[in-house]
């Protein structure tokens, strides 16, 4: 019986278009358009299209850490300005 439970409270391991779109706040084309362009990699079974919730999460880290060196790189040109 525990089991059973257990597995009804799993999270998923795969989100469809809709649900990756959500949980990064995007709309649907703007994730597309990451999928096509090959920054957030899509897993096809069959004819669907699904995303993992680990590359999801390794995209996010891979965007914060790009941000991070932006502004950065920002803040150094600004102090050299002044």
């Amino acid at each position: 019986m525990f089991e059973k439970q257990a597995l009804r409270e799993a999270p998923p391991l795969l989100l469809s278009p809709r649900q990756a779109a959500r949980a990064l706040s995007v709309s649907e084309k703007t994730l597309y358009n990451y999928t096509k362009s090959g920054d957030i990699p899509v897993v096809r079974l069959g004819r669907s299209v699904r995303y993992s919730v680990d590359d999801l999460k390794q995209w996010i880290q891979r965007a914060s850490e790009r941000s991070a060196e932006t502004s950065k790189a920002t803040l150094d040109v600004s102090a050299s300005i002044v």
